[in-house]
């Protein structure tokens, strides 16, 4: 009996280990097809002709892709400091008769494109600035409160999505004009641009959206530490949140500076409109290069704020602020 458990004992061992084994190849083997997925297989890269063939289509497709993205602001940038005639007679000729720098001081001087200039920045700022704080304590009271309703009201912003923009024009110019408990119109007052913006539902979601995604242990972590609610939103939600924060600072500006239809509704002194209204009222009264100088200024600034916001915007992780070790 007893050679027979010792006989027998062996024969388990084996067993137990390919038992032990078979996780690791496993996660060896999704490990290799992690990597052989896409158009070519880390097999086929090995081959010379196909190495050189795929190397080749992707310097070509990203030369294309660089040429369509830039080609055009390349070519304003161009036209900005270039004589009228110029371009007019030779559109895509690399300054044939010179470089006209004067054409960057009439712009900002002659037309006062620095004015409007500052009217947007003003503008972008007050809409930026609202919709951060609507989208962030509205988010944080959906999804970080959870009041008993909050399924109820979070359904119906959502249904704001769906009524179309321009059939809100009306009742909001009529708010804007006749405001309850102020007692005189926001006509011709940036607030009447500023106001309107934070009533942004995609926002919102947005951002109640991310911040179900934190983790709630940090939540109630703070709360056992004494967080009170300000102090668990401002100490712990928004330093968690800085990826959803450049997000939505990036639209919210990017919209702001294209934004026309309504800034020319409420706003009609002149001497407080923004760029994009301001540029299509000046463009028949306006020599042509030095029109293109204003665009050229108004076009490079948001390029500007979102290579400032773009390692925010893609940033993946948002826990540094608020988890240690």
């Amino acid at each position: 009996m007893e050679r027979q458990l010792t006989t027998a004992a062996p024969a388990q061992l084996p067993r137990e280990d390919l038992v032990e084994r078979k996780p690791g190849r496993r996660a060896r083997r999704v490990v290799q097809d992690d990597a052989d997925r896409g158009i070519l297989s880390a097999a086929d890269w090995r081959r010379p002709h196909v190495r050189v063939v795929g190397t080749l289509l992707t310097v070509l497709l990203g030369a294309c892709l660089l040429v369509v993205g830039l080609a055009p602001v390349l070519w304003l940038l161009k036209s900005a400091v270039t004589p009228t005639q110029d371009t007019l007679m030779h559109p895509l000729a690399l300054f044939p008769g010179g470089v006209a720098w004067s054409n960057l001081a009439k712009a900002w001087n002659d037309v006062q494109i620095g004015n409007y200039f500052f009217n947007t920045i003003w503008m972008a700022a007050g809409e930026w600035a609202v919709q951060l704080l609507v989208a962030t304590t509205g988010g944080f009271a959906l999804s970080v409160l959870r009041p008993k309703y909050g399924g109820i009201i979070s359904g119906l912003v959502l249904a704001t999505l769906f009524v179309p923009a321009v059939v809100l024009l009306v009742p909001l110019y009529l708010t804007v004009l006749h405001p309850p408990l102020i007692g005189h119109s926001l006509i011709n007052t940036f607030w009447a641009v500023w106001l309107p913006a934070g009533a942004s539902a995609f926002n919102v979601l947005l951002v109640m959206r991310f911040f179900d995604s934190l983790p709630r242990e940090v939540f109630e972590a703070a709360k056992t530490d004494g967080a009170g609610t300000f102090r668990l939103f401002w100490s712990v939600v928004l330093p968690m949140s800085k990826p959803i924060l450049g997000v939505v600072s990036v639209f919210a500006i990017n919209a702001a500076w294209a934004d026309f239809l309504w800034p020319n509704l409420v706003l009609k002194d002149i001497g407080i409109q923004p760029l994009s209204v301001r540029l299509p009222q000046i463009q028949s009264s306006t020599d042509l290069g030095v029109y293109l100088a204003a665009l050229a200024i108004a076009t490079l600034i948001p390029v500007v704020i979102f290579l400032l916001f773009q390692r925010t915007f893609l940033r993946g992780g948002g826990l540094g602020g608020a988890v240690k070790g």
